[in-house]
């Protein structure tokens, strides 16, 4: 059976969380890595919004990368991360709109117009403030064990911490703190990031993940 094929951009939080999807459930696909600057026909072609993550299943495209990480888990789910309260969604929508919508405009401010960065930081903090208070006495944001919501959270606050490190860590925010840690230092973080060469027609089909 043809696997699906997942374009995917290595260093993109939204293609990461997707990755991160698809490797907890253990589905194999065919991972395309593109350049942004040089998008390939075939991907246009696909890609509805010319975004990545872009999963062609053969059956269907999907072009979310929230709705790529549900069709992953709702496939296998072996450990558990569909098994969380609606609040979760709550805060995947919150990381989502607003606290991206910051972290844009603080990373990326000579792309707007009239930006505020110590404001758009701020605004940020404002959520990591929420997830530190649910975090204090436990690992992952819904107890002992990572979530759905967890793992489409934690690329979009790696990307926020790494805008000004130093500043991020002076922060007194514990618990956030080392639930990032505990990701970028996971074998889950380092499977997911491994660097592919850019994919061009006739490559040879690269397995994802890897064994």
């Amino acid at each position: 059976m043809t696997r699906p094929i997942l374009w995917s951009f290595r260093r993109c939080p939204y293609a990461m969380r997707a990755r991160l999807a698809i490797a907890s459930a253990g589905i194999s696909v065919d991972l395309r890595e593109i350049l942004l600057r040089d998008k390939p026909a075939a991907f246009l072609a696909t890609s509805h919004s010319g975004t990545v993550p872009c999963l062609d299943t053969g059956k269907e495209v999907i072009d979310e990368s929230l709705d790529i990480m549900l069709w992953a888990l709702r496939h296998a789910d072996p450990e558990g991360l569909l098994a969380m309260p609606e609040a979760g969604f709550d805060l995947i929508a919150t990381s989502d709109g607003p606290f991206k919508a910051a972290l844009d405009r603080y990373k990326y401010a000579v792309r707007f117009d009239d930006v505020d960065i110590g404001a758009e930081q701020e605004k940020a903090a404002l959520f990591l403030r929420k997830l530190e208070d649910r975090l204090v006495g436990q690992s992952w944001l819904f107890g002992a064990r990572p979530s759905l919501a967890d793992l489409a959270i934690l690329p979009f606050v790696r990307q926020f911490a790494h805008v000004d490190l130093p500043w991020f860590e002076a922060q007194e925010w514990t618990g956030v703190a080392g639930w990032l840690d505990r990701f970028k230092t996971s074998e889950r973080f380092a499977s997911i990031m491994r660097k592919y060469p850019a994919w061009k027609p006739g490559d040879k089909p690269v397995a994802f993940p890897e064994g």
